[in-house]
């Protein structure tokens, strides 16, 4: 199999079939948090997208270097490390080009620092593309960041969409506000399982 093949379908298995919302269940608090409107979504997806496209490449380095000196086991605090800095970056860079968006994501921009969904890629890329993979690994592993930042910023937006909608529509008393989201966020990770068997050897 060619790699441009392989890039594809690491693309749909990190968009769809293994997306870290609906399949992997990183990332919830963001997700539940943000996702009131459509614009703010997006501007989370977006910084999301950001971080861990450069965190992927990132600890993938690092992670060369720790296999190198046998201190693999630093793996987790090494990575945190690096999301924090890239987080630091992130705030700071929208907090000047775009004031509103910075309001709106409020506390949940510099938790992008402890969003289990970047610190899982990353580990997910040391295991799958450092400690087995030479050179190509770095491509790999940059590309699984951005592919599966991109599922996440598809599964917000989605919800942020379906969320606009439900604040104008006739829902019971006791399914307004937080629960009919959890029902809302349940159902769409039931429709996600859907693209499970599309390709039976998605890893």
């Amino acid at each position: 199999m060619d790699h441009l093949t392989k890039f594809i379908l690491l693309f749909i298995s990190c968009v769809l079939t293994n997306n870290f919302i609906f399949s992997r269940f990183l990332g919830c608090c963001p997700f539940l948090g943000v996702s009131n409107k459509v614009e703010t979504a997006m501007g989370m997806g977006i910084a999301v997208t950001f971080v861990m496209g450069l965190a992927s490449l990132f600890t993938w380095a690092v992670g060369k270097l720790l296999v190198l000196l046998d201190i693999q086991y630093l793996n987790t605090i090494a990575f945190i490390l690096i999301i924090a800095g890239l987080v630091q970056f992130v705030e700071m860079f929208i907090k000047k080009s775009s004031p509103t968006l910075y309001k709106s994501l409020g506390i949940y921009l510099p938790l992008i620092t402890t969003n289990c969904a970047v610190l899982g890629v990353t580990i997910i890329n040391f295991d799958s593309y450092v400690v087995e993979m030479d050179a190509i690994g770095l491509v790999y592993s940059v590309l699984n960041g951005v592919f599966s930042a991109l599922g996440f910023m598809l599964a917000i937006v989605l919800m942020a969409g379906i969320r606009e909608r439900l604040e104008t529509s006739k829902i019971p008393q006791p399914f307004k506000g937080f629960p009919i989201s959890l029902i809302t966020a349940g159902l769409m990770s039931l429709a996600f399982t859907g693209f499970s068997g599309l390709f039976s050897n998605l890893g």
